[in-house]
């Protein structure tokens, strides 16, 4: 983990980057929050301390104190499922831990003005798919938001964690998906996982 700031630290050296705080795990960053306001957060996703291992509870954890700020993870996970898990905790980029330096200033200058994530990685073409209310699709008659919700789905989030991504209640996310399973004619969210996913809607 040292090792890992150490070569933030580098990396961003005379870029007019300033590194104000550092923490080498879960504690640590709950007590510089409430002395520290970031402007943006590089958080590792398995910051040692957190309860299952990777670090999207702890920052819905702290979300109050991390208001205004903007949040990059760094990870070895290359997968699908956990950038758009990152996307739905509200993280403005999710780079992997090789990222150069070139790519890790672009993310975060763009995190501190609050602009999207730019180039060609996974994260922007999920946060993509994620973000569009697409056209309905006719051919099952689902609205823009339950197209919506069903690509969440098929990226294996949570109730919880769609309703995050979305700004709405686990409520209303749970009617989203039963009217989904019905128009689908599909018995779980598995299924109609696999039918968004045939269907390329993630």
């Amino acid at each position: 983990m040292e090792l890992i700031r150490a070569g933030i630290r580098e990396m961003v050296a005379n870029t007019g980057i300033q590194v104000i705080a550092e923490a080498g795990n879960a504690a640590q960053l709950r007590t510089l929050l409430k002395q520290k306001k970031p402007q943006v957060l590089v958080i590792d996703g398995a910051l040692p301390g957190c309860v299952r291992q990777d670090s999207f509870e702890l920052v819905m954890e702290l979300k109050d104190r991390l208001a205004g700020a903007s949040m990059i993870f760094l990870t070895t996970v290359d997968n699908p499922t956990y950038t758009a898990r990152a996307r739905a905790v509200g993280a403005s980029n999710c780079l992997s831990m090789s990222v150069g330096r070139d790519d890790l200033v672009t993310a975060i200058r763009n995190a501190a003005q609050k602009k999207p994530a730019s180039g060609a990685g996974a994260f922007v073409a999920i946060s993509g798919a994620l973000s569009t209310r697409a056209s309905a699709t006719s051919e099952k008659n689902l609205t823009p938001r339950e197209q919506q919700v069903l690509s969440h789905l098929a990226y294996g989030l949570s109730n919880e964690e769609i309703a995050n991504s979305l700004e709405i209640s686990v409520e209303t996310v749970k009617e989203h998906v039963q009217k989904i399973l019905r128009k689908l004619a599909v018995k779980d969210r598995t299924q109609a996982a696999v039918w968004a996913v045939r269907q390329k809607l993630a």
